[in-house]
């Protein structure tokens, strides 16, 4: 354990790899975890090293050869793969994972509890509201027109409602809004907004069925049974 900056000018006990770089103007919470060959505080492009604060709240734990660039400010619990990249001037809440060889771009938003898994991608202006799924390998857009003269105008990311679940290697499209508790199939590609509760597949990703009718099977069951609602106990047959 070494002392660090904590947040507030207090001094917090963390355990820091030998072998990681923490920047000048970096706060780590109590109890963080920071592995081998990190880099926290990078500063991006036009800034020098502390020009900006970098906040991660108590509880982190970022694991080897990970980056998080200057500019963020990051909750509590806050869990990072081996090889995961966090730009600048990111707003993290609590409870957030970013998985292995993951990409966040700078300008995002993700609220607590979100998870974002192994190798996918999150570019700059996507919002990842509370409780959402992003799944391996899954690419967010952000440009109609890449290179385009005019992208400053028009660059948006998705944003990504709470509990909304994106399956593997999915890529949705600049602007998208993916719905409250929507289900993206593997693989799809959404090219325009999905409905609240909606279970979408294929390219262009279309409708297939709601969350209501999907079937665990394993169990039998619904696996959003408590969203919905449902009695999690299945039926008598006397």
């Amino acid at each position: 354990m070494v002392a660090v900056h904590g947040a507030n000018g207090k001094t917090a006990q963390a355990t820091v790899s030998p072998l990681a770089r923490l920047h000048p103007n970096v706060h780590l919470g109590e109890g963080c975890v920071v592995g081998d060959f990190v880099i926290i505080g990078e500063p991006p492009r036009g800034a020098q090293p502390g020009d900006l604060p970098t906040v991660i709240g108590p509880g982190a734990v970022i694991r080897s050869h990970s980056v998080i660039y200057a500019g963020n400010t990051i909750g509590a619990r806050f869990q990072a793969g081996h090889g995961a990249l966090l730009r600048e001037s990111n707003d993290v809440g609590d409870d957030v994972s970013v998985g292995s060889h993951s990409v966040v771009e700078h300008h995002v938003t993700i609220e607590r509890r979100a998870r974002i898994h192994s190798m996918a991608f999150v570019p700059e202006y996507t919002t990842l509201k509370e409780g959402c799924w992003v799944g391996p390998g899954a690419r967010l857009t952000n440009t109609p027109h890449p290179l385009c003269p005019d992208v400053a105008r028009c660059i948006v990311g998705p944003t990504i409602m709470p509990g909304a679940k994106i399956g593997g290697n999915a890529t949705i499209l600049p602007g998208v809004t993916v719905g409250e508790n929507a289900l993206v199939g593997a693989g799809a590609v959404v090219t325009k907004d999905v409905p609240a509760g909606a279970v979408v597949a294929g390219n262009p990703a279309r409708v297939i069925k709601g969350i209501e009718d999907l079937v665990c099977s394993a169990t039998g069951l619904n696996p959003y049974r408590k969203i919905l609602g449902f009695d999690p106990t299945p039926q008598s047959r006397e």
